[in-house]
């Protein structure tokens, strides 16, 4: 096979076996790899109603055709699992280097089973597979375990692995490769914490092969050009990083702040990308083949570290009315080190602290505490105290004193940092993305703010279905194949389809890369469905609905989902509660 491997490796962690298969090629061809693989082997081994921390639960690292190749931004990998925090299906993504070390080890995915009795790290090195004892990297934080397990492996390793989060099964558990990399979102870290395993070690020789040269380097240099015009992707993210946008978000009045009750943060410049470069960078870093370079490397005046990005600087500022840019980093650099997602971490101090305002719980949490903020990631990380509450996640927390309508949240996913309120399709988008609150299962932030491909105006509903819907295929088609979304704004369904069609040699057109992140889209419903999620949980926080923002740019807007929501469910050929029609997943190949 040429850009995949043809090779998947399954470990039983209760047998301690580890068995190699083939990777199926019809499944290739449907799903691509990455996110698709991920979920076509959930949807097909795991049981209804599975327990996420169970040894039943699966967990998969998955790569795509495209991954570990010269393609821009080639170096992604993404875990999939049932999430502890959603249970939803849910696929977490992470950039770096690990992903495309996996692929040189000789395999496109890992599969991961069962419960070792004791601790355990899986070591893949060039085909060869072994589970060894962890038990002397238990309790150690990221960073660490990354160093004292590539001495013990291979000076080259790539180590993803847990932290004390982790390990304690906390529901905000991220999973960290590189140091400072987080595949953050969904608390899978917790599911890896719930099988004794710390860390998943890779390291490997091997090329990945490209069916054709000549085309995939036509290809490349079409993309390159491209890259290098778009002033997003030359400009902007290259020199201030995801930051970049938080005086724009803040300007357009959806910047939320102290837990979603306004759009406007007015500190928000101390915390910016500007303000950021001007006081802590101290350089920047690319993951694996990209053009972008996005990552900032921080330091204050105590530690260095990396971060904070766009989405983790406002966790910790505007949504906990934070003003202090060394705390916020710091705060950053402990979740990392710690393995915490830091969106739904921030999301979720932030509840607390409206919570607590409003008398709905009785520890003090105050609203512009910035000494208390490191304090508080501690706690969660260590199950401590008022942190095995927050450990849970904005929505069980809420719930269980009382006040669901405090926690800003979809499907139990914390929201990041864009109030639906000041963008229509953004709000759809947030309410039927398949693994809860999340602004990557479709960005309609680059065309109802950033004008890419096109301006359209953010506070009309009308058209705002079909938009979400061609962004929720691209993107599920992006991560199988995996390149980072922010390829997007430059780039188009023609470019992804020639670039796999080069790596691979079999024929793919824009639509078919479309079609393929339609038929992913529709079986993450299906598997979702059988968990019982359904029209219900395809809505937003009542307070979106029925409270207008307050002032700012997008001042006396709220979201108008019922009609837009009927029209998502027709577009995508679903009846009206939302399950898909027999006449399209026979279109898909999935009846």
């Amino acid at each position: 096979m040429n850009g995949w491997m043809g090779e998947i490796v399954r470990v039983n962690l209760s047998r301690g076996e580890v068995v190699t298969q083939k990777l199926d090629e019809n499944t290739t061809k449907n799903f691509l790899g990455g996110r698709g693989l991920g979920v076509r082997v959930l949807y097909d081994e795991l049981k209804p109603k599975t327990n996420p921390l169970s040894p039943e639960n699966k967990i998969v690292f998955a790569t795509g055709p495209v991954t570990g190749t010269k393609a821009p931004t080639s170096g992604r990998y993404c875990v999939i699992s049932k999430s502890p925090l959603t249970g939803t299906i849910f696929d977490s993504h992470s950039g770096g280097f690990w992903g495309p070390e996996l692929k040189f080890a000789g395999y496109d995915a890992a599969i991961i089973e069962g419960k070792a009795e004791t601790p355990v790290y899986i070591w893949i090195n060039d085909g060869g597979v072994e589970i060894r004892g962890a038990s002397e990297v238990w309790g150690l934080d990221t960073h660490m375990t990354t160093e004292r397990l590539i001495k013990e492996t291979d000076p080259k390793a790539k180590v993803a692995c847990i932290g004390p989060a982790g390990e304690r099964q906390v529901s905000l558990a991220a999973i960290i490769n590189d140091r400072h990399r987080a595949a953050g979102r969904g608390g899978l870290g917790a599911v890896m914490g719930s099988k004794n395993l710390k860390a998943v070690v890779v390291r490997g020789t091997c090329r990945v092969d490209v069916a054709d040269e000549g085309g995939f380097s036509e290809a490349l240099d079409e993309s390159l050009m491209v890259i290098r015009k778009n002033p997003i992707t030359d400009k902007s993210l290259p020199t201030l990083g995801t930051a970049v946008l938080v005086n724009l978000i803040n300007e357009h009045g959806m910047y939320p702040t102290r837990n979603f009750q306004e759009g406007v943060f007015e500190d928000a410049e101390g915390i910016s990308g500007e303000k950021i470069a001007e006081t802590i960078l101290n350089g920047r870093r690319a993951c694996y083949a990209c053009p972008i370079a996005c990552g900032r490397i921080t330091k204050t005046s105590e530690k260095e570290g990396e971060g904070p990005e766009y989405e983790t600087a406002w966790a910790f500022s505007a949504q906990c009315g934070i003003n202090d840019l060394t705390q916020v980093t710091h705060a950053n650099y402990l979740c990392n080190e710690l393995g915490l997602d830091t969106i739904s971490t921030g999301n979720t101090i932030g509840c607390a602290m409206e919570m607590s305002q409003k008398g709905f719980l009785r520890e003090k949490i105050e609203f512009g505490d910035a000494d208390k903020l490191v304090e508080l990631v501690k706690k969660i990380a260590l199950r401590e105290g008022i942190g095995k509450e927050l450990g849970e996640g904005s929505k069980r927390l809420a719930e269980r004193h009382g006040c669901p309508e405090l926690a800003m949240q979809v499907k139990g996913l914390e929201l990041p940092a864009y109030d639906p309120r000041g963008a229509q399709g953004h709000a759809l988008a947030y309410a039927t993305s398949n693994r809860g609150g999340c602004h990557l299962r479709a960005y309609l932030i680059g065309p109802e703010i950033l004008g890419t491909p096109a301006l359209v105006d953010r506070f009309r509903p009308d058209g705002k279905a079909d938009l979400v819907i061609t962004y929720q295929n691209l993107f599920a088609a992006l991560d199988s194949m995996i390149l980072c979304v922010f390829t997007s704004f430059a780039l188009s369904p023609d470019h992804y389809a020639k670039f796999t069609s080069a790596v691979t040699g079999l024929r793919f057109a824009d639509e078919d890369v479309m079609k393929i992140g339609e038929r992913i889209w529709n079986l993450e419903r299906l598997f979702n469905m059988r968990e019982g999620f359904g029209k219900k949980d395809d809505t937003l926080p009542l307070r979106f609905l029925k409270t207008p923002l307050p002032e700012g740019g997008s001042r006396g807007r709220r979201v108008l989902l019922d009609k837009m929501l009927k029209e998502y469910y027709d577009l995508r050929g679903w009846d009206g509660e939302g399950f898909p029609l027999k006449s399209k997943l026979k279109e898909l190949g999935l009846s």
